[in-house]
């Protein structure tokens, strides 16, 4: 029985160690009353275009933001601990890979929370591939077609990638609009700039905005 163990010695032994502890409150204790916790920790690591947050359950990436991004911060890690995981240590690599010019060949677990509709869209934005680009509406498209119907709005596709959880890694950044505008980028249209020249994107043809939120 639960309430045996914990008040057996084998508990008591481990009772200086915040992690299990906690861990084994938040989850074991919380799921045996009829609702589940998730676990979460982050930490943040540096990158050639400022800090970035990671955030995971423990076992998968399910965070990973810019420090300035205008859609995700410190709210979406409240109550999270600091820690280091060997998510952590995998996303930093896949990180330190990209950065370098590579197409990343690290396995990253990831796991994100969202409505269908967000997580069909963000399936597509996994699917793109490196150094290419697509439209907002031509995952309007590909949506419509899943769908079985008619037609898909390229504005509401656009507000999904917007929230994005996991920039960089779901490849956000590789969405246009239709005349080539680079449009919006949660982390700022700079980063979008740059991550399209680290992949070695061909931009001859796209456009930049001077003003509105897009920067």
């Amino acid at each position: 029985m639960l309430s045996e163990f914990l008040s057996c010695g084998r508990l008591t032994a481990f009772r200086n160690s915040y992690f299990l502890v906690n861990h084994f409150y938040n989850t074991v204790l919380q799921t045996e009353r009829g609702y589940k916790q998730i676990f979460r920790m982050f930490n943040e690591i540096s990158s050639p275009l400022g800090e970035i947050t990671l955030r995971s359950d423990g076992e998968r990436l399910t965070g990973l933001w810019f420090a300035d991004d205008k859609h995700y911060g410190d709210k979406d890690i409240q109550d999270a601990q600091n820690a280091e995981l060997p998510v952590f240590a995998r996303a930093e690599k896949w990180l330190a890979e990209y950065f370098a010019g590579c197409e990343p060949k690290v396995n990253v677990p990831l796991q994100f929370t969202g409505s269908d509709f967000q997580k069909s869209v963000w399936k597509i934005l996994q699917k793109i591939p490196y150094g290419t680009l697509i439209t907002y509406g031509d995952i309007a498209c590909e949506i419509a077609a899943q769908r079985g119907l008619a037609r898909m709005s390229a504005q509401a596709v656009g507000g999904a990638v917007g929230r994005n959880p996991l920039c960089i890694i779901i490849p956000c950044h590789r969405v246009i609009g239709a005349d080539g505008s680079l449009t919006g980028y949660g982390g700022g249209m700079w980063r979008k700039v740059r991550l399209l020249e680290i992949e070695k994107t061909d931009m001859s043809k796209l456009t930049v905005p001077t003003k509105g939120t897009a920067l």
